[in-house]
């Protein structure tokens, strides 16, 4: 308990104090199913907190030993986890098959891999700790499917409508359920190892009574389908896994698609590793050399201090260093505001990467806020900032021990970073023509320009942006 105590009190002191205090109060008084694969989204909105600080918060109790932190590959057909780990880069497949859904996915991390948080055993002990002890739709709820599923009220009775029978098998055991199959498409489903047998039952009806039979194993999950007549049936099922399981007959109606289809948003991996206090916390501990993660689309960031080398020159390198010192902290600082991360530096550069382009020119707008307000104490124009924005797919991968992102993006980002100069922010069309871009660009009195340029490496032309502030109406483009 002591040492319980002193760990809630060290997250107050790491993260937002209010954020640190709802999940201590959610953990001393909540159900045991709200504390296993938390949805920082979902919480964050229940409680009324922003979410970059109930992100940060977890990110540091995870650190600190409050909760455990997963990475979970989703199923995009059914919302089920595919695979779980403690650490991204145990997640080493290129291609993840759902048995549910009898399809194969590539994981994408803006898409397909979430990131959860679950109270630690030690903190307190919840069912899900023990996960054979869980009934089905708990097991369901807690286990099987992503943080990604709005549950109804009522579980138990929205998996009764579309259940027709079910059994708890342990290890070795073997068992019979006899039932009568509707004219409808079923399936023979275990949550546990992921096996599914399908049932194309249509046809007359018939009284011969049949008979099935399935095993359950560890092995990789699959599916077979069997053609049948509605009528009586026998399904024998025979547990070889290690471990308790729980198969049961689903019919595969509108009840059970309305279940899978209430969705919600989820902690992407992208949202995570676009995190600075995880990328500062957990520096070490993302990906292996040999892994290439897929991103569908990430909003990049380059800045580059105009007249470094002169400004040494200028006023000294103490001074200068100061500066660029102080710069790289107002950087980091609006970077971090915004729920992006810096990636790298590069001399004078900076490599930044954010979850939402709105996010982005944010952070880009705070940056030329920063700037102006450190040259003005100093009755100065020292620091002159270019920026450039570009978003798209692009690979997660470790270079150099670290965690970076490799692509025609990124070089595209760079590129357009590089015909940028002081007086204007330079983003691409996709950028712009977000519509969360250019409502913020309007309400924050800026205006926008376009110009067809050349990007140095890249074939075609392309649409850049000059995205000003204070300038007449009549400019905008």
């Amino acid at each position: 308990m002591a040492e319980s105590k002193a760990l809630w009190e060290l997250l107050r002191q790491a993260a937002d104090p209010g954020v640190a205090d709802a999940l201590k109060t959610a953990v001393e008084t909540g159900p045991d199913r709200t504390l296993c694969r938390i949805n920082p989204l979902a919480f964050a909105a229940s409680h009324e907190l922003g979410e970059e600080p109930v992100i940060g918060a977890l990110v540091h109790a995870a650190r600190i030993g409050l909760f455990d932190m997963a990475w979970n590959v989703l199923c995009p057909g059914c919302g089920g986890v595919l695979e779980t780990g403690a650490a991204l880069k145990t997640l080493n497949r290129t291609e993840y098959a759902c048995a549910l859904c009898a399809a194969d996915y590539s994981p994408t991390l803006d898409e397909l891999v979430e990131v959860t948080f679950t109270v630690n055993p030690k903190i307190r002990r919840i069912a899900a700790h023990d996960p054979d002890s869980l009934s089905l739709p708990e097991y369901m709820r807690q286990i099987f499917w992503g943080s990604g599923i709005e549950f109804p009220d009522d579980l138990d009775g929205e998996m009764n409508k579309v259940t027709l029978d079910v059994m708890d098998l342990a290890p070795g055991e073997k068992a019979a359920m006899s039932l009568t199959l509707p004219a409808e498409f079923g399936i023979i489903f275990d949550p546990v190892t992921h096996t599914a047998v399908f049932l194309d039952v249509s046809g007359e009806r018939t009284t011969e009574r049949r008979s099935l039979s399935v095993v359950l194993s560890e092995a990789t999950a699959q599916s077979t389908t069997h053609h049948l007549r509605p009528g009586p049936i026998r399904i024998a099922i025979e547990n070889k896994s290690g471990r308790r399981t729980i198969p049961g007959v689903w019919i595969h109606n509108a009840e059970m698609s309305a279940l899978m289809n209430r969705r919600r948003p989820f902690l992407t991996a992208t949202r995570v590793l676009s995190n600075q206090t995880f990328r500062d916390l957990y520096r070490n501990a993302m990906l292996d050399p040999e892994q290439r993660f897929r991103i569908t689309n990430l909003t990049i960031l380059f800045t580059d201090l105009m007249g470094s080398t002169a400004l040494y020159d200028r006023v000294g390198d103490l001074a200068a260093f100061d500066l660029v010192r102080h710069h790289f902290s107002a950087l980091l600082t609006a970077v971090a505001a915004e729920g992006g991360a810096v990636v790298k530096t590069i001399g004078d550069a900076v490599m930044a990467t954010f979850p939402a382009p709105d996010r982005a020119i944010r952070a880009a707008m705070r940056m030329r806020e920063e700037m102006r307000k450190i040259n003005d104490k100093r009755g100065s124009q020292d620091l002159a900032l270019n920026i450039g924005l570009h978003e798209g797919p692009c690979l997660a991968v470790t270079l150099n021990d670290r965690q970076d992102y490799f692509g025609q993006t990124v070089n595209i980002a760079s590129r357009v970073q590089g015909l940028a100069d002081p007086t204007a922010i330079l983003a691409t069309q996709p950028i712009v023509e977000s519509a969360e871009v250019a409502r913020l660009v309007g309400e924050a009195g800026y205006w926008t320009r376009s110009r067809q340029l050349s990007l140095r490496g890249v074939s075609e032309a392309f649409t850049i942006y000059e995205i000003r502030e204070r300038e007449p109406a009549t400019a905008a483009a």
